[in-house]
């Protein structure tokens, strides 16, 4: 019998057994979270040219340390695998102080953040907005006729910024006969697709009764719908907008990439795959308030409204999110935790996050494969983990 290849070796799986069917099942999540573009069609978003660097491998020190969760303390190396964590980069005072890799990611490597695509893709429109392009009171139908007939025909810009669209959807993340499942195949993530495109799944979504505005709605399409009104504001394919006012002037080291439909429209609600120091380096810029590398990227006034002003206390309360942050708010498609410390950040399913302490200047980065899209209750400890981690630091 012949031995296991090194692929084999590594990820406990023959590469031919990752499929679109499974690719976000758990082992397969291992690789698959790194290597998305071998599986679903994705535009390339270049980084710096000739741009690379050395992991920082002072983390070894904390990994015994112990912290205080819900269920009692545990290590941060007991808590970095029970998380199925892959990659982790802190930052510490705008200086990279640690990453920390699973056996089966190297440094370098690019991983899918899903639905921290959207913190990504409203800091373009931040951007857009600053220079006049884009106008997040206007109506959606300003930029998108199309949408009178749907959901979407009588919300605003900031209904969609904001999550509280009164969309009649639902994240059934692992129903396959929802609509869930159906807008899953538009964005060629199932088998199946190919038949209908993304914009055209969106624009068939409707009203429910409550008006816009009222309740925090967590509902990807609107995410995906942000991206569409962005390229209708600028004129520009979602790649070619991120590469050229976020990614370059970012000073991002590692090339990043989105998955598009049959149509090539970005899948801009979940679909960003980044390295773990790009992902902080966005953290540091938003800590920063938009500067990075001594450039304004980001009017201030819009991030601080998007980490600490702006938001509506009373429609994330109604929400069904609110035992995460209780005294929390959702603004531009970044959650304010409430916290003392100011912390927020952006998260993503199967355990993605990017969260930012500005009281102890630590932003954090975590990638992951966690089994199951949504834990609950791995959720909050994994608040506390940050929180405890920003002390250690």
């Amino acid at each position: 019998m012949a031995g296991k290849t090194a692929f084999e070796t590594r990820y406990g799986f023959a590469r031919n057994q990752v499929l679109l069917g499974n690719w976000r099942q758990s082992p397969f999540s291992r690789w698959s979270f790194q290597n998305v573009g071998e599986l679903v069609p994705s535009a390339r978003v270049a980084a710096v040219p000739g741009s690379g660097e050395t992991p920082v491998q002072d983390f070894d020190g904390l990994l015994d340390e112990k912290v205080a969760l819900a269920g009692g303390s545990e290590t941060v190396a007991a808590f970095l695998t029970r998380s199925d964590t892959d990659g982790l980069t802190i930052m510490k005072g705008g200086k990279i102080v640690g990453d920390w890799f699973a056996p089966h990611m190297e440094c370098g490597a690019r991983h899918i953040i899903f639905s921290i695509s959207k913190s990504l893709t409203a800091i373009l429109a931040g951007i857009l907005e600053g220079e006049g392009v884009f106008d997040s009171q206007a109506p959606v139908t300003r930029y998108l006729p199309e949408a009178a007939g749907s959901a979407y025909g009588d919300a605003s810009v900031r209904h969609v910024l904001d999550m509280s669209v009164s969309l009649d959807f639902e994240e059934a993340y692992l129903d396959p006969e929802s609509a869930f499942a159906r807008y899953r195949r538009a964005t060629l993530w199932n088998p199946g697709g190919g038949t209908e495109s993304l914009a055209a799944f969106i624009l068939t979504l409707q009203h429910l009764a409550e008006p816009h505005g009222r309740t925090f709605r967590y509902r990807s399409p609107n995410s995906d719908l942000l991206g569409i009104l962005l390229e209708r504001a600028s004129g520009q394919r979602f790649a070619e907008l991120m590469r050229e006012k976020l990614w370059l002037p970012l000073g991002a080291t590692s090339e990043a990439s989105v998955t598009v439909d049959r149509e090539g429209t970005a899948r801009t609600a979940g679909g960003i795959s980044v390295m773990p120091r790009d992902l902080a380096r966005i953290g540091e810029m938003m800590r920063q308030g938009g500067m990075a590398n001594g450039r304004r990227i980001v009017p201030e006034a819009w991030v601080r409204d998007t980490v600490s002003t702006g938001g509506d206390t009373e429609a994330w309360q109604r929400g069904t999110m609110a035992f995460l942050f209780p005294q929390g708010r959702y603004r531009n498609k970044w959650y304010q935790t409430g916290a003392a410390s100011g912390a927020f950040c952006g998260i993503g399913i199967h355990g993605q996050w990017l969260y930012v302490n500005p009281t102890a200047e630590v932003v954090i980065a975590k990638m992951s494969s966690q089994p199951e899209p949504v834990d609950e209750p791995l959720d909050v400890d994994t608040v506390a983990f940050f929180e405890a981690l920003s002390r250690m630091v």
